[in-house]
């Protein structure tokens, strides 16, 4: 029988902590520990997840790959000794705080040979999936993504936080260069940003606008794509991927318009990035989301930052 792969969890708080249980009913792989800066947390999903709790340097020694959950001003620091190790890595979004950090942690990577997954959760949704399979010639894409209120999450601004995922998405769907940014957005209960409204424009004269809220009384995630002769709508949170075609009708002056929901059968998109990941690492096969992908996000959503400031 293989050898297990040897992985560890860096940062066990909210989402880490399902890192760690997840890895630790994966056939495949040996959790090797977790580490947190708080010993009682890093004690207790340890138990739970039948591992053990690890200074950072034993688990840098001890692991093949690790997941590193840690605040995102930290990224790099608690990143470098595992990257300069070689050892394979998921980082979650983003990539860091800012692009001169994010690019030493591509090129850590690069160095080492080191395996970079950048965590963009939302290219593992079924509904994502499904929709970008369906897209050929996106024109104009919306795309909304409003939540309550969560205090876990104020180290960074809304951008960073909740539209970086949209952001990530619509590079992934318009094959173009953007070439414009506009943008809106003001603080309204911390420091950052945390309603924000952007428009991009692509040099093949697609566009989108993005709209991100933390401070909306009901949560919405929904994407809205327009091209000719299609529209397709993908509701995030219901799994629900409505469509309409223009279908030409002999004799007629216009098309007839075919509608089609699709009810999209849900995966848990977190058992479906680490499974990836660790496949990468496995097979040697390339991340969705790799460390240039993952900077390339970072890159604009700081640019929508900067615009708003201005």
């Amino acid at each position: 029988m293989a050898a297990k792969l040897k992985v560890g969890v860096a940062g066990v708080g909210y989402l880490g902590r399902f890192h760690a249980l997840i890895y630790s009913r994966m056939h495949n792989v040996e959790l090797v520990g977790v580490n947190d800066s708080d010993p009682e947390q890093a004690a207790s999903v340890a138990a739970e997840a039948g591992s053990q709790a690890l200074p950072l340097a034993d688990l840098v020694e001890q692991c093949d790959a690790v997941s590193i959950v840690v605040p995102t001003s930290l990224h790099l620091e608690i990143a470098r000794p595992f990257l300069e190790k070689g050892v394979h890595m998921l980082l979650e979004k983003p990539i860091e705080a800012d692009v001169e950090n994010a690019a030493e942690i591509v090129r850590l990577a690069r160095e080492s040979g080191a395996i970079l997954q950048i965590g963009h959760l939302e290219r593992y949704n079924a509904g994502i999936l499904a929709l970008a399979e369906r897209i050929h010639n996106p024109r104009f894409i919306e795309a909304q993504r409003m939540g309550g209120f969560k205090a876990r999450a104020t180290d960074v601004d809304v951008i960073s936080d909740l539209m970086i995922h949209d952001i990530d998405i619509i590079l992934s769907l318009v094959n173009s260069e953007l070439v414009s940014i506009s943008a809106s957005g003001t603080s309204v209960l911390t420091d950052h940003i945390d309603i924000a409204n952007a428009r991009l424009e692509f040099a093949n004269g697609a566009a989108a606008n993005v709209t991100a809220s933390r401070v909306s009384r009901e949560d919405s995630r929904r994407i809205r794509v327009f091209e000719p002769q299609h529209y397709l709508s993908l509701d995030f949170i219901a799994q629900r991927l409505e469509t309409a075609r223009a279908v030409p009708v002999d004799g007629a002056d216009w098309p007839e318009i075919r509608t089609e929901a699709l009810d999209i059968q849900p995966v848990k998109p977190l058992d479906a990035e680490l499974a990836s990941f660790v496949d990468c690492v496995i097979n040697g096969s390339h991340p969705v989301v790799d460390g240039p992908t993952g900077l390339r996000a970072l890159e604009v959503a700081l640019q929508i930052k900067e615009k708003i400031e201005q």
